[in-house]
This record gives structure tokens, sequence and C-alpha cells, in this order.
């Protein structure tokens, strides 16, 4: 789901978590580090505790600050649940007028952004995080009748809605997906691009759902990321708290999921456009 780019669109709580404690419930020591991705993660330790507890809380704080190279499993949280909230039961036209309005970049670029992609008269293309479907019907028209465009979303009011206006608009070529956390819910080797605008933040378990997409895609074909740029000192306070992880750590993740990473287009200011191939 494609999300409004301000601040009100869609609400963040920061994330302190306890990563580490001992057995006893006060609380003696605190110590907070800011890893690349934002995250504000809270070590707790007791006297009681232990070293070993505390040899934890240090190797996750060393891994936030980039001292120590993750292993995926440990160190590649996705985003926290609660900013998927807004969608459990999204008001279609409410997030219309959020999503497709001037002055939000991925709308006003939206022509430039499809050309870059590169479609192809009879291609088939999955757009991940659909949304209110701007791109499922930009898409739709580039690949013709004998062409497929999935929208996945996992919202069924977006699917639904969707799937609507495309009836409407006489666009045959379109099939609704409810994916899950964990996966896209596409056939394999079933398409040519997977396309993910300002979504890659909102996966909670993007492991999983990286692996989904790579089994979908056939051979060579190319995943398309775009999303926010997340600079400290730069970007917006809501961008910070919001958006778990900046562009070299989301280059890191897709490659560790099995793609190559092509390149980007410089095209866009407040957001990035990444391509990647699948690489078996």
């Amino acid at each position: 789901m494609p999300e409004a780019n301000a601040p009100s669109a869609i609400g963040a709580s920061s994330r302190n978590e306890p990563c580490c404690y001992g057995r006893n419930a006060a609380v003696s020591e605190s110590a907070v580090a800011t890893g690349a991705g934002g995250y504000r993660l809270w070590c707790r330790g007791t006297q009681t505790a232990g070293l070993n507890a505390m040899r934890r809380c240090a190797s996750v704080v060393l891994i936030l600050l980039g001292l120590v190279p993750p292993a995926w499993s440990a160190e590649a949280p996705g985003a926290r649940p609660e900013i998927n909230q807004p969608y459990t039961n999204p008001d279609f036209q409410e997030w219309v007028g959020r999503f497709e309005r001037p002055g939000r970049e991925v709308y006003d670029r939206r022509h430039e952004i499809v050309q870059a992609v590169g479609l192809w008269r009879g291609a088939a293309v999955a757009d991940i995080g659909a949304g209110t479907g701007l791109f499922t019907r930009l898409f739709a028209r580039s690949v013709g009748p004998e062409g497929k465009v999935y929208a996945v979303d996992i919202a069924r009011e977006f699917v639904r809605n969707i799937q609507r206006l495309a009836r409407a608009e006489g666009l045959t070529n379109v099939e609704g997906i409810v994916n899950t956390q964990t996966d896209v819910r596409l056939a394999p080797r079933s398409i040519d691009i997977a396309f993910i605008c300002d979504t890659y933040h909102h996966f909670e378990q993007p492991k999983p759902t990286l692996a989904s997409i790579h089994r979908a895609l056939r051979p060579d074909g190319a995943l398309i990321i775009v999303d926010y740029r997340r600079v400290e000192g730069q970007s917006s306070a809501w961008v910070l708290e919001h958006v778990r992880a900046d562009q070299q750590a989301v280059i890191r993740e897709v490659e560790a999921a099995g793609f190559r990473f092509v390149e980007e287009k410089g095209f866009l200011r407040e957001n990035y456009f990444l391509r990647f191939v699948r690489s078996d």
C-alpha cells in the first residue's frame, strides 16, 4: 500500500522495546542505541541479570551502529505491525484522496515512474502494495490486453475496489490478490516485473516476502522498489520515525534475498527508484 507523503497520513510511534533484560522486573540500568534503520532499541539490565544478558545487549548495539555485519535472520527486522493498522478496514475513497493527490511526489511523477519501469505489450507485472490502484491502472494500459497486471495488497477493501474500477474502465487484464505479511501469493514464475512503491517499509517480514517475490519472477525478472529517502539530518521527522531502513539497508536486504542490484534512476527527490534482477 503506497502511502501519502505527509505526517498526517499515517501516525507512527517510536519503537521502544526491551532487547535484553534480566530475570528480575526491577530495572537499574538503561541504554539506548539508534541504528541505521532508525529503530530505537532499549537495552535493560539489572544487577542480577548477569554478564550474558549484557553481552547480548552489547551485540545488538554494535549491530545497530553498523560495527558488526548483521545476519539476516536476527538483524533485519520488519515494520512494526501498528503502522499497518490503518489498512485493516480502510475507507477506500479517503485513501484515494491521500494517495492520488497533487503534491505527492509519486503521484506527480507517476508517468515518469511508469516509463522508467520499462513495461512492454504482453508483459506480466505485479503491483505489490497496490493501494488504490493508481499504478495498477497505468500498468494495465501499458501492457495491453495481452498482458497481465496483478494488484496485490494486504487490504481486501483496496483489492475489491481496484477490481471494480478496472472493470468500470474496461481493463480486463487486472487480477486482484490479497496477500499476507509473508507471501505475495503469486504463482511461481508468473511475472516479469514486481513493482513496490512506498510499500517496502511496510513489510513486517521482508525475508519471506522477498522470497515469495523471487519465486514469482521469471528468470531475469526485475524487481522495482520506489520508497522514501531516509537520511538522518535531512528527512522529515515523520520519515525518520516511520521508515525503518535507509536506501543502502534496503539494497543489502534485497541482495541477500537473491537479487542483483542493477541501477538507481535519479529523477525523484523525496523517493528513490531502484532496479534489481532475479539472480539464480
